[in-house]
């Protein structure tokens, strides 16, 4: 009897709620179990961003890649939000240096050759991944793996480093201005109230629950004067490089007068900044602007001085053509004239050339019994000061043109010395030269005895 009576005494406070509440033997287990699980898996991230950060350092970036790539991805390969990434549970300074080194090895990769870019990773696999870079892709891939899909619970230091990195590499910044106002939009203003913080359970899983909880929950990032910096260290980022590469400076100086971040002080100094880079783009501007109109006004210049050379060298030419036309027309003249006429048509022509008797007598005869021919103009032949003057302005005009076809054709000069060079070098060997000696001499007698044929002929 007193058996059962102590049975049933027992039984009660056993499954007692009060009793249940009070001993907690149940949750202190379970806090135990997910302390050592959370503990196990930072040290595991920990490891591998050593050892990644290590391979980094040595220029290993596929080895560097390959190593982070498993704490920085959800095990099964989903975005489900329910299954992080190891990062996720990570502290989060340790958080922080992964995502760091992460987009740190990402940046190198995209600034590699070409060439060693394809080497290293292969041709497809480098191309995705500079255009995950390039495209913006890695901002998503960040907040669904390592944030849960919230946008605003992104830590600061991560957001400078993701900005910094598309600034760099993006084709166009306006993706990253729409990332940094979803940004700063989803973070809060700051809360300075920590009772909040002090009253959250300080085991690791009661952390990372109550982070995750709500974004509405976030404090905007300003909690530390750390935490206070990178948050200016965004503005700036936003304010005077993101907002002036989109030409927004009206409202890159509204935004920074609107700013509940930024004292008087920074605030001066921010508009001073931005006030600095859109006179230097102004001035950069006006630079190219001058020099785009001096190229234009060299052009101009030489299409111009092109056409006068072009109008001076035809006017020289047709000059050329014209007394050669002249030279040929006299020189016919001047054949005809020196033609002897046969004693039968000198005779014939004295006959015709009497007067018939009452008939008026015509103009005497000239001496020596020849008629001039009529419809024929007689010209002298050009003397020798007359023919030297055509030869030397000839040669001028040659000169002249040679001049042009070397200003317009470098190459023809280079080819003409090179002439010059090798004619003196095969000149140079005493065989060919007494040769080529022999070959002159055998010729110039030749044209002396043309000329002198040449002489003779005219003397009968």
């Amino acid at each position: 009897m007193s058996d059962a009576s102590s049975t049933s005494t027992v039984r009660p406070a056993v499954r007692t709620p009060d009793a249940f509440s009070s001993s907690h033997p149940l949750p202190n287990s379970l806090s135990s179990l997910s302390s050592s699980r959370h503990s196990s898996s930072s040290s595991h991230v920990s490891k591998t961003y050593k050892q990644a950060s290590t391979l980094f350092l040595t220029r290993r970036l596929p080895e560097a890649l390959s190593t982070i790539l498993p704490v920085i991805q959800s095990s099964t390969g989903t975005d489900d939000p329910a299954d992080p990434a190891p990062v996720a549970r990570a502290s989060r300074s340790t958080r922080v240096k992964v995502w760091t080194l992460y987009l740190t090895i990402l940046n190198a990769i995209v600034e590699l050759d070409p060439d060693e870019g394809k080497e290293a990773f292969g041709g497809q696999d480098w191309r995705a991944l500079c255009s995950k870079v390039k495209d913006g892709e890695v901002w998503d891939e960040v907040v669904r793996y390592g944030y849960h899909g919230v946008e605003g619970d992104l830590d600061p230091d991560v957001v400078v480093n993701l900005a910094t990195l598309l600034l760099a590499h993006s084709r166009t910044q306006h993706l990253n201005q729409k990332r940094l106002e979803n940004y700063l939009a989803a973070s809060l203003a700051p809360n300075l109230d920590l009772t909040n913080r002090f009253s959250e359970s300080p085991n690791p899983s009661g952390r990372f629950h109550s982070r995750h909880r709500s974004p509405a929950k976030r404090t905007g990032g300003t909690d530390t004067p750390q935490d206070l910096n990178s948050r200016v260290k965004i503005l700036e980022l936003y304010t005077l490089h993101v907002l002036p590469r989109n030409e927004e400076w009206d409202y890159a100086r509204e935004f920074i007068s609107m700013s509940s971040i930024l004292d008087d002080e920074r605030r001066e100094a921010f508009l001073q900044a931005l006030q600095s880079l859109q006179d230097d783009q102004e001035k950069a501007e006006r630079r190219e602007a001058e020099a785009r109109r001096e190229e234009e006004e060299r052009q101009r210049r030489e299409i111009e001085e092109a056409r006068r050379l072009r109008a001076k060298n035809e006017e020289r030419e047709r000059k050329r053509l014209e007394e050669q036309r002249a030279l040929r027309d006299g020189s016919e003249v001047d054949y005809g004239v020196e033609k002897t006429p046969s004693i039968a048509g000198s005779s014939k022509g004295s006959k015709t050339n009497r007067p018939n008797p009452g008939t008026a007598p015509g103009p005497p005869a000239p001496k020596g019994g020849l008629a001039r021919p009529r419809g024929k103009t007689t010209t002298s032949v050009p003397t020798f000061g007359t023919r030297a003057t055509m030869v030397m302005s000839r040669l001028a005009g040659l000169m002249e043109q040679l001049r042009a076809s070397f200003r317009t054709n470098p190459l023809l000069l280079m080819r003409l010395l090179a002439f010059v060079l090798g004619l003196l070098l095969v000149l140079g060997q005493k065989n060919i030269r007494e040769r080529a000696q022999r070959v002159i001499k055998t010729g110039w007698d030749k044209i002396k005895a043309t000329a002198g044929m040449g002489v003779k002929v005219s003397y009968m």
